[in-house]
């Protein structure tokens, strides 16, 4: 399908070709030389649609050019780019507040450019405490920095930058034993995601959460929840971890936050919302004035129109619509954050097949595939989607049967 105005001067393999030779090849080769995006949909170079079921990695919550956004971006910059943080604006602290009110508790925000930025914030601040070691989940991705690299757990990431720095404990997800015999009076945090992304999306015991925050109770430990992945609405909740009824000390959180606009937020709660003073941490960008009124457009937005319900009732019709396929062992995830666990490892076969057929999907590890799309999705779309894949999988049982 083309649209009209597409770039037709140069084929995408051209732009690959350019690609290649200016940017480093820290991603591989680009799967798409991507032009346009609208709603859930966007459309590559050479005119080809696509219905992103990934959203950017749980980032567009809104999908693309939503009009909320455009209209909160282009007004603030033209009221108001940028100041530096000897000062404030006003859409930055009517986020903070917001984000107090969502979260259910009394706090101190922090705001970052990313992902990845608010763990560092958040882990200088456990070593305010006075302990330096950290007890982290087995499968973890918390970020790239040389910090959050240290927290992250999987072993191509980190070995060729070892050493990294931290005193850090492994446990194996979800176990709550593991956590209680590694939690003494020395640990600073244990730092836990509520629904693990990278490693394929994979969901806990229902009083693991609970548990960790009396085994943190207990020893006088901070509990560190990691959201970035999977907050602001992409479960069906404000936050992932709120079901389980947990207040935790620090949330970290990035991704659907700007709706594509590059923001962060380090979160600490109670007590631990005084751990960083003056002078001990900072930032150029963090909290700019068009990246917090992008994301109070966000947020508006999602209350507004309901998305937390249409998240909710969405990924429920996506998951029944796949889990009782032959290939499928099962499916994972609440909302739009959706894991997909496969018989057989071919998840790249059926992730290649997705895009060539006009779907964006993930396949985060051999046997699993991950859906993260935009909140806004509809059960339209998402109906067409689920009969798309189905006859891939049904193509891809064919194939490991042959």
């Amino acid at each position: 399908m083309t649209f009209e105005g597409a770039p037709q001067e140069r084929t995408g393999q051209e732009w690959i070709e350019r690609y290649q030779g200016a940017l480093m090849n820290t991603f591989g080769t680009p799967q798409r030389v991507l032009v346009r995006g609208e709603g859930p949909y966007v459309w590559d170079v050479d005119g080809n649609r696509y219905l992103d079921l990934l959203g950017g990695i749980a980032v567009n919550a809104l999908g693309h050019a939503h009009p909320a956004v455009l209209d909160a971006v282009t007004t603030q910059l033209s009221t108001l780019g940028h100041v530096s943080n000897f000062f404030t604006s006003t859409p930055q602290i009517e986020l903070a507040e917001k984000l107090l009110e969502l979260i259910g508790a009394d706090g101190r925000v922090f705001f970052t450019s990313s992902g990845t930025e608010a763990t560092e914030a958040a882990f200088k601040a456990t070593r305010r405490s006075g302990r330096t070691t950290i007890v982290v989940a087995e499968g973890s991705f918390h970020g790239r920095t040389m910090g959050a690299l240290a927290l992250t757990s999987k072993e191509a990431y980190r070995a060729p930058f070892e050493p990294l720095p931290g005193d850090v404990r492994w446990v194996p997800y979800g176990d709550t034993a593991a956590l209680e015999a590694a939690v003494d009076d020395t640990v600073a945090a244990v730092l836990l995601e509520p629904i693990q992304g990278e490693a394929g999306v994979i969901v806990p015991p229902d009083d693991y959460l609970p548990a960790a925050r009396r085994i943190t109770t207990e020893h006088g430990a901070l509990l560190w929840i990691d959201e970035v992945q999977t907050g602001i609405g992409r479960t069906g909740d404000w936050f992932a971890h709120q079901p389980s009824g947990v207040t935790p000390d620090l949330v970290t959180v990035a991704k659907g936050l700007g709706g594509g606009i590059p923001i962060g937020a380090f979160i600490a709660l109670g007590d631990a919302g005084t751990l960083l003073q003056p002078g001990n941490h900072g930032t150029t960008f963090g909290g700019n004035p068009v990246a917090t009124a992008a994301s109070r457009a966000v947020l508006n937005t999602i209350e507004k129109d309901g998305l937390l319900a249409n998240a909710s009732v969405v990924g429920d019709l996506i998951r029944s619509g796949l889990d009782d396929h032959p290939l499928v062992v099962e499916t994972t995830g609440r909302g739009l954050l959706i894991g997909v666990v496969l018989t057989h490892p071919v998840s790249a076969d059926i992730q290649q097949a997705a895009l060539d057929a006009g779907l964006i999907i993930n396949n985060p590890t051999p046997d699993r595939l991950r859906l993260a799309p935009p909140l806004i999705l509809t059960t339209d779309q998402a109906d067409g989607a689920v009969k798309t894949l189905r006859t891939l999988l049904d193509e891809a049982e064919a194939s490991t049967a042959s």
